[in-house]
C-alpha cells in the first residue's frame, strides 16, 4: 500500500538522476521513450504502489519539479 504520491514536473525535469540515486525503494528512473521540450529525459515513476513518502527525491532535486503528499489510510487504499 503506497504511504505518498510523487508528482513530478516532466516538463521542467532536466534528468539529472539526483532522485533516482537517493530513493530508497528504487521506484523512479529515466523515462528515456519521452524526451520532454527541452531536449531531457525526465524522471518518472514505476510502481507508485511502492512509494513510502519520505521526500527524499523532491528534497535532492535542484529545479524543484517533485512533489511528494503522504497519503492518510483511506487515501493509501
Amino acid at each position: 500500500m503506497a504511504k505518498g504520491r510523487v508528482t513530478i514536473d516532466r516538463e521542467q525535469c532536466k534528468g539529472c538522476s539526483n532522485c533516482i540515486s537517493v530513493c530508497p525503494t528504487k521506484i523512479l528512473y529515466l523515462d528515456k521513450e519521452n524526451m520532454n521540450s527541452w531536449g531531457y529525459y525526465p524522471a518518472a515513476v514505476t510502481d507508485m504502489e511502492k512509494c513510502i513518502g519520505c521526500a527524499n527525491c523532491a528534497m535532492m532535486c535542484p529545479d524543484i519539479c517533485i512533489t511528494v503528499e503522504r497519503l492518510d489510510k483511506e487515501e493509501a487504499k
